[in-house]
């Protein structure tokens, strides 16, 4: 009994198949055809847009990918570059102290000696 609801399900929906053919047909005539692969051609149409897109988005994000390594490689280099420089200049002003102090005691000394 089930292999015969199987089989009338089976017609039931042959049936059906047919009679939305035969109403497409009834409205749209002869022209669903010509609707079916205008559609198709859009179908085709948008999958190879979407492709073309995406293939896109891949090339611009490697070319982000790659500008944004290449800046945080410059950036790395410009900041070690002022680490460096900030060094140096403290350094130098470090000198120019130490010679003030030096210049300071000099002149002590020589108002000792000229004072004696």
């Amino acid at each position: 009994m089930s292999k015969k609801n199987t089989t009338d399900t089976q017609e039931e929906k042959i049936d059906s198949a047919s009679k939305i053919e035969a109403i497409k047909n009834l409205i749209f005539g002869e022209n669903i055809q010509q609707y079916n692969s205008e559609f198709d051609l859009l179908k085709k149409d948008i999958e190879d847009k979407k492709q073309q897109m995406e293939s896109f988005i891949d090339e611009v994000r490697n070319e982000l990918m790659q500008s944004i390594d290449s800046l945080s490689t410059d950036v790395n280099i410009r900041i070690t570059d002022l680490e460096a420089s900030l060094q140096a200049k403290t350094d130098a002003l470090s000198e120019k102290k130490m010679d003030r102090r030096e210049l300071g005691q000099l002149l002590i000394n020589l108002g000792e000696k000229i004072s004696s």
